[in-house]
């Protein structure tokens, strides 16, 4: 099996065929020396879980608990742990070197752009799109072709300015957390720019979907660091999550 580098095909590696392969390092890891995967809560955890187990990877028991507190957890590879984090708080673990690989949305990925990190996989999972609301009332008299300026609830402030200012429309975000729907029926702005699934959430508060701005999915992340200074650990388990996809898809 073969992993091609991200600096170019010119560096070509050949990976392990199992994880006892890795270095002996493997059974006598310590805290400070293992792999960190850095997994983020919520929905994705659901669609992500069959690929942790197709790529050899078991948590402990308290990872599948709701009731457990713990954010750190053991897996059934001896120098390899997961933390569960907020989606958005993934990148920057894996940015800033906390955490040596992780799954975040592209959303994210777009909204931060570090250049810390490599995204060498698309998971296929936790689809949804990017798009720009507002009330159905307002969709008759507007026309988005002829903005000049908005004003924007959202959580993605920059993506949404880079949207924009392409299309020559200077954009106004009002950063929120949650809870956009709320934003043009309370008069805190008429437009939001958030992520959208089925659309039933925007349905019920009277919303609709107006532009598109990026379809969103799940990617494995890297931190560059990382894979220069553990290239053989890190390409393995790329590798592994890249099987898993590939079953997934079969």
């Amino acid at each position: 099996m073969c992993y091609l580098s991200p600096s170019g095909p010119s560096e070509e590696r050949v990976l392990p065929a199992d994880t006892s392969a890795l270095g002996a390092s493997a059974g006598r890891s310590t805290p400070d020396d293992q792999l960190v995967l850095a997994l983020p809560k919520g929905r994705i955890l659901k669609e992500l879980r069959p690929l942790l187990t197709h790529a050899g990877i078991e948590p402990e028991a308290a990872f599948d608990d709701d009731n457990s507190r713990l954010l750190r957890f053991a897996t059934n590879v001896p120098n390899l742990s997961i933390i569960r984090v907020r989606s958005f708080d993934v990148a920057t673990f894996v940015a800033f070197g906390a955490a040596h690989l992780g799954v975040a949305g592209n959303d994210v990925l777009m909204e931060f752009d570090y250049p810390e990190i490599y995204s060498p996989l698309d998971l296929g999972i936790g689809a949804c799109r990017l798009s720009v609301a507002e009330p159905a009332d307002m969709i008759e008299g507007d026309d988005p072709t002829r903005w000049s300026h908005v004003r924007v609830a959202t959580k993605y402030p920059e993506v949404t300015r880079r949207h924009f200012a392409a299309r020559g429309v200077q954009a106004e975000c009002v950063k929120l957390n949650g809870a956009m729907e709320l934003a043009p029926t309370l008069g805190l702005c008429r437009r939001i720019v958030d992520l959208v699934s089925t659309g039933s959430t925007l349905k019920a508060n009277g919303l609709v979907e107006v532009e598109h701005i990026a379809d969103v999915t799940s990617r494995l992340i890297v931190n560059r660091t990382a894979f220069k200074t553990r290239p053989d650990e890190i390409s393995y388990w790329i590798d592994r999550f890249r099987e898993a996809v590939n079953a997934r898809k079969a």
